[in-house]
């Protein structure tokens, strides 16, 4: 048996007899001759047959094709298949929701997800996961350069992350427990051992929010590392983590890019950064709406910010530090310097927050003073806050939303679009 060739390496075969599978894309059958395409992973291929030779096959029957390579101008790639022999691999194909070969999509929302296991084969809409894989590749690849360790952390949890809000509660064999709002407290544990540790997984958000931005199962890329005098130290390998994910885009996702009509971010050297009260005072000022007492920002405020360091930094992305205790977890060390805000931060990109972070307690005794504080009892964080106990360097983190980035990276207008069978709460399969 000849081995398989891909539709992209064609070009490299011209006058051999190879083999390719995949797909069937689409077919044209004119007077004289009939088109068939061919796709798989690499792109398009086109086979040339009589007229009338593929009536037996539908549309996105797969079929293994052996012909011989030819030079067409006006084939995908420049090259084509001639002489061909058909096996089919599948059974019939039944049609998709709609036409795949199509350039454009015309098709809702609801009915993409519906069908999302055909539906994704459209090459626009299996683009904007060709970026996400590549940004996770590149926060990857950038924390590994910088010395951390990779880890996967349960994703069953005995007590809530984040002071109990929005956590999905489930019977673990018969006493109570959550699904993870995020793997802090491990990657907190893990300082402990490594210094310095990620995770790439998912995390799960009772989100009661029914918007465009807001899923109750995302992938998170997570990171917590040890020995630093306070988020400014964070904020740095924030900066490197998004580099690298933008940089991986273009190495990888580049052809994905173009076919969606999307550009990279130049991240700069230094991100800029605004504290959140100085911010609060900017929107107030411009727009005439006094937010200074609010404790977090609205979307609106994360647009007008992001529009306002690109025209006054030239940046796509500004940090925004010190947010106040009450919007922070528990965990957040406060600002010694500034009562009331933290060593706190998010890191907006395209006039939405993308990664939230900071500095975070290593004291068993202030931690028992922050839960006090809250008037939060802390029994359920025992096995969490034993960490403390056993000498805990001074660290912090952070955390980036993967199918948010991937969204504003691509032009979607749903973080749906971007995210594998998305669940929120209407959407449960498939």
């Amino acid at each position: 048996m000849i081995s398989r060739v891909l539709s992209a390496e064609l070009p490299e075969h011209i006058g051999e007899k190879v083999t390719i599978a995949g797909w069937l894309h689409r077919r044209r059958e004119l007077k004289s001759v009939t088109f068939m395409i061919i796709r798989d992973r690499s792109g398009l291929a086109q086979v040339v047959l009589p007229p009338g030779a593929i009536a037996a096959f539908g549309e996105e029957t797969v079929l293994q094709v052996e012909g011989l390579v030819v030079a067409s101008e006006q084939a995908p790639g420049g090259a084509e298949l001639i002489d061909p022999v058909l096996t089919e691999l599948s059974g019939p194909a039944t049609p998709p929701p709609f036409d795949l070969y199509r350039p454009t999509l015309t098709a809702t929302l609801p009915t993409i997800l519906d069908g999302a296991p055909t539906t994704l084969r459209h090459p626009r809409l299996r683009a904007g996961f060709e970026v996400s894989a590549a940004s996770a590749a590149g926060f990857r690849a950038a924390l590994d350069r910088l010395g951390f360790t990779e880890v996967f952390t349960p994703k069953i949890v005995e007590s809530a992350t984040e002071s109990g809000a929005n956590v999905f509660a489930i019977d673990y064999f018969g006493r109570s427990a959550y699904l993870a709002q995020s793997p802090q407290f491990y990657k907190q544990a893990m300082v402990g051992v490594f210094e310095r540790v990620y995770e790439v997984g998912p995390v799960f958000r009772a989100e009661p929010s029914d918007t465009a931005r807001h899923l109750a199962q995302y992938a998170s890329l997570d990171a917590e590392f040890g020995f630093i005098t306070d988020h400014f130290d964070v904020m740095p390998v924030c900066r490197e983590a998004v580099a690298g994910m933008a940089d991986f885009v273009g190495e990888r996702a580049a052809p994905a890019m173009r076919l969606l009509g999307a550009s990279l971010p130049s991240v700069p050297a230094q991100i800029p950064h605004i504290h959140f009260a100085e911010a609060m005072e900017l929107i107030s000022r411009a727009t005439g709406e006094d937010v200074t007492g609010e404790p977090d920002l609205a979307p609106a405020h994360e647009r007008w910010l992001c529009e306002w360091s690109l025209r006054e930094h030239g940046s796509e992305l500004l940090f925004v530090t010190g947010y106040p205790l009450a919007s922070k977890p528990f965990y957040t060390h406060p600002d010694p310097g500034r009562p009331g805000y933290t060593n706190g931060f998010d890191l907006l990109f395209r006039g939405t927050e993308i990664v939230t972070g900071g500095q975070r307690l290593h004291r068993h005794a202030d931690y028992l003073a922050a839960l006090a504080s809250r008037g939060m009892d802390p029994a359920p964080f025992a096995g969490y806050l034993q960490v403390f106990e056993h000498g805990m360097p001074p660290h912090g983190g952070f955390a980036i939303g993967l199918e948010r980035w991937t969204a504003l990276l691509t032009g979607a207008a749903n973080v749906r679009q971007v995210t594998l069978f998305p669940r929120d709460l209407h959407r449960l399969s498939p």
